[in-house]
């Protein structure tokens, strides 16, 4: 008597690569809100494994158009406090970010990936200093690099990578949408 083995459950690469093309594409903006990045990662599916996918992010991240960009940081928003920071942090950080989207007309991004959750906020607020003194075009590059970081990270967590590169899996931006208002993102769950 021959037994059948049961099939396996397709991995979450293999459930992305077979995904319709604007469901994928809806997916990868929870990643990113770029349009032409998800459009462009969609495209050039099936990705063989995790590191092929991540290559090909990157390098639609470090190819986003000015305006690709620009959409991609309207989508970016510094996420609530946890709810027992001191009231002292919660003043420091909304003075700084209020700060910076004065100066540069759009959200602070920054991946915390690898940090302690105690050492985020310490991190995010000397971050935010430190690049309040950046030219406009500076920053600019600057918030591309935390975008791709962000992305990269986000797409590990969404195909549920383990034993990934990055540690606490901290971000200091709410997941990207293609709804800009904050109201109607959900939290991202707690790490």
């Amino acid at each position: 008597m021959q037994t059948r083995a049961a099939p396996a459950a397709p991995t979450p690469l293999e459930r992305f690569n077979t995904a319709p093309s604007d469901e994928a594409a809806r997916t990868l903006l929870t990643c990113l809100n770029s349009h032409a990045w998800s459009h462009r990662l969609t495209t050039h599916r099936p990705y063989p494994d995790l590191p092929a996918l991540l290559a090909a992010a990157d390098e639609a991240t470090y190819d986003l158009s000015p305006q690709a960009l620009t959409e991609a940081l309207t989508a970016e928003a510094m996420p609530a406090l946890a709810e027992d920071t001191y009231a002292a942090a919660h003043t420091a950080l909304t003075a700084a970010t209020a700060a910076y989207e004065s100066r540069f007309g759009h959200a602070f991004v920054i991946c915390l990936d690898g940090l302690p959750a105690n050492e985020a906020l310490d991190h995010a607020l000397a971050a935010i200093r430190s690049r309040l003194t950046n030219d406009p075009d500076e920053e600019r590059l600057v918030a591309a690099e935390e975008l791709r970081r962000l992305a990269r990270a986000r797409v590990r967590r969404l195909l549920g990578a383990r034993g990934c590169d990055i540690g606490g899996s901290a971000a200091w931006a709410r997941p990207a949408t293609d709804d800009p208002h904050p109201a109607n993102h959900t939290k991202p769950p707690p790490h």
